[in-house]
């Protein structure tokens, strides 16, 4: 079984390729689970279905994201602690993050339960879309408290250097959602509960699996409940980091909450009807999530890498692992911006038949993925800072794009061009973005003693 020591000792591009290549895996097969989904409730149920996915999806994944923040926040910390050869500390982390993990995602399970209606209409569920999104926003809030436990778990198994095993969970849980969405949905004709049941059982099987592994003692760090007890300067650190992640989610949902409200009132106006503009974003929201597997992926890998080099004072092999996930990926990005534009009128076909839905979506794909490549400056310029500790730095960054860029955009420029202004935010806000994200990096790189 690989150790975390080799991530101070192998070739740098094999080490990227180690971690990022499965956590692309894990990703990609996630990403292909939710365009599935989006695919089987479009075919199986209407196009109302997929614009209700659309708003529940950011609150599901902003729920389980404080998993995913206490993950990536106590990870940081074992990568260095590991690398300083500071066991005691790196188990120490691992345990307070089971309780905060645990305390967190309860309470926001509890509140979302209590102002269901309030949050589903902030998010845009208006008319017809408030049935399909209450239905199914109830029934995975009841899978929350699993999606939150396996995201704080696969960071802390990347920082030991066991980037397979979080590929597997990922497959396990994403195989699951699909073959269930079969079964529930396009056989048994459940609907939207058949689709809601679906993924919560599936978050029911990552997290289990999980939970499992960790109790067969099998991992380096070991559930230790004496170390349960919260430590004031450990869970400092895993907030000042991991609330990196948690921002960033939390301007996704707002920005979330600014499109849906935008494009069902500027849907309307353009007399396409507000549902089929936010079904439209559903559709591109899902191919983004696919899109960008690969840099996320390189993002993920290369977190421990530096974290453990960082805090074994081998600031060559930073840089080195920096500049080529960098390189890595704008190529790949490269690629698949060009693919996404290439078959931006075909793409809209898969998921439904409507023709309104087929007509403007093109446009949305092509404006939305249009500077795709210069989204992996602003992901590793922000992991970056994460793994090294640096939590102000890589909060500022991670709010580049969402919130100080493409929110103002895009109520700015759809005020002047309708629905379209909306698209157009897109490319201009990952542009300002990579600029800024570029310079801080390397600002941050030169400081190396």
């Amino acid at each position: 079984m690989q150790k975390s020591s080799s991530l101070g000792t192998e070739k740098i591009s094999r080490l990227l390729l180690q971690q990022a290549v499965p956590a692309a895996i894990g990703f990609m097969v996630m990403s292909i689970n939710m365009v599935v989904d989006t695919y089987f409730v479009g075919q199986y149920i209407d196009n109302l279905a997929i614009g209700a996915i659309s708003i529940v999806m950011p609150i599901s994944f902003l729920i389980s994201s404080f998993g995913m923040a206490v993950g990536i926040g106590g990870a940081s910390i074992i990568s260095r602690a590991l690398g300083a050869k500071d066991n005691d500390r790196a188990q120490r982390a691992f345990n307070n993050q089971i309780t905060l993990t645990t305390i967190g995602s309860s309470l926001f399970i509890l509140l979302g339960f209590i102002f269901k209606i309030p949050i589903l209409s902030l998010f845009g569920a208006q008319g017809e879309l408030m049935e399909y999104s209450d239905i199914y926003f109830t029934l995975i809030l009841f899978g929350m408290p699993f999606l939150s436990g396996a995201m704080m778990a696969n960071s802390n198994l990347r920082a030991e250097g066991k980037a397979r095993f979080p590929m597997v969970i990922m497959i396990i849980l994403s195989v699951s959602n699909i073959v269930l969405d079969y079964i529930l949905v396009a056989k048994l004709n459940w609907g939207m509960e058949g689709a809601a049941w679906a993924t919560t059982l599936s978050y029911v099987f990552g997290g289990g699996t999980l939970a499992v592994y960790y109790l067969s003692g099998k991992a380096e760090l070991k559930i230790m409940p004496k170390y349960f007890r919260l430590e004031r300067n450990i869970v400092f650190e895993i907030a000042s980091i991991g609330m990196v992640s948690m921002v960033r989610q939390g301007s996704i949902a707002v920005l979330t909450i600014i499109l849906n409200h935008s494009l069902f009132y500027y849907g309307v106006a353009k007399g396409i009807g507000g549902e089929m503009a936010v079904s439209i974003y559903g559709i591109v929201n899902r191919i983004a999530m696919f899109a960008f597997f690969a840099l996320i992926g390189i993002a993920q890998g290369m977190m421990p890498i530096v974290g453990y080099n960082f805090g074994a004072k081998q600031f060559d092999r930073v840089r080195h692992v920096v500049r080529i996930s960098v390189i890595w990926g704008f190529v790949i990005a490269g690629f698949i911006a060009a693919l996404l534009l290439s078959f931006s009128d075909r793409i809209p076909a898969i998921f439904n038949d409507d023709p309104l839905l087929l007509e403007h979506t093109p446009t949305a794909i092509f404006w939305v993925f249009l500077a795709t490549p210069l989204l992996i400056l602003q992901l590793v310029g922000a992991t970056y800072y994460q793994a090294i500790g640096k939590g102000l730095p890589a909060l500022l960054l991670t709010l580049t794009k969402q919130g100080f860029f493409l929110i103002p955009i895009v109520l700015i420029l759809s005020n002047y061009y309708g629905l379209e202004g909306i698209w157009y935010s897109f490319p201009i806000a990952d542009i300002l973005s990579a600029a800024v994200c570029y310079y801080f990096l390397v600002k941050g790189l030169r400081k190396l003693a």
